[in-house]
């Protein structure tokens, strides 16, 4: 059962760690010249939330590698039996979820990951979107920094949509460019954070998001 996944995390840089993280920071040069603004706004230390706008299944990417600290992000389930590709994607900060269970599950371990202090990449919008603005989002990531104290970091992409979009095979050539954001304080209030102070903070982050992503897109 999803219940019974057990976390297992390495907050270490390994040196296979330090391999893929090379090997995919030059492919991400090469292919997309990514320009990065901002990355200094990412707490070297302790829990944090990175919350990117999801346009394109590369955006991972680009928040893997923003920061000097290790960045642990969710992967579906059935990857990590495949021999190779389940070594590899632990060692660079994946962790199992299982697909089709309720979200409680992968909020738990969200919450596990950030109480030991680290660095987690988690999409507000929940899936991929499309255009300009950032529409509602889920307050999924709020409740989790509410329960952890992480701070909510947004995190502007433009161009990923471009270099790989929905369905394509393979990437395409073309700038990408990230802005990072200041961080926003985890939703606190004296015993059970209240959903209506999640609420709001949730529509703080997005106000945050769509500001970081319009500054990312208006960039030359």
């Amino acid at each position: 059962m999803a219940e019974d996944t057990e976390l297992i995390l390495n907050p270490d840089k390994t040196p296979l760690y330090r391999v893929i993280a090379a090997i995919l920071t030059a492919l991400s040069w090469l292919l997309f010249r990514p320009r990065v603004r901002g990355s200094e706004n990412i707490p070297r230390s302790g829990p944090v939330l990175i919350a990117p706008v999801h346009r394109s299944n590369v955006d991972f990417v680009f928040t893997l590698f923003i920061s000097p600290r290790k960045v642990f992000f969710m992967a579906k389930q059935e990857l990590f039996p495949v021999p190779v590709l389940g070594t590899l994607l632990r060692h660079v900060g994946a962790f199992p979820v299982a697909r089709g269970t309720a979200d409680r599950e992968s909020l738990r371990l969200a919450e596990e990951v950030l109480r030991r202090g680290q660095a987690l990449i988690l999409f507000p919008e929940g899936g991929r979107r499309e255009g300009r603005h950032v529409e509602a989002l889920r307050d999924g990531a709020m409740f989790v920094a509410s329960r952890t104290g992480a701070s909510t970091v947004p995190v502007g992409i433009a161009g990923s949509d471009r270099a790989m979009p929905a369905g394509a095979k393979l990437p395409r050539f073309t700038r990408v460019r990230v802005v990072v954001g200041k961080p926003l304080a985890a939703p606190s209030a004296p015993g059970r954070v209240p959903r209506s102070l999640i609420a709001a903070k949730t529509e703080e982050l997005r106000e945050r998001l769509e500001e970081v992503y319009h500054e990312a897109l208006d960039q030359r």
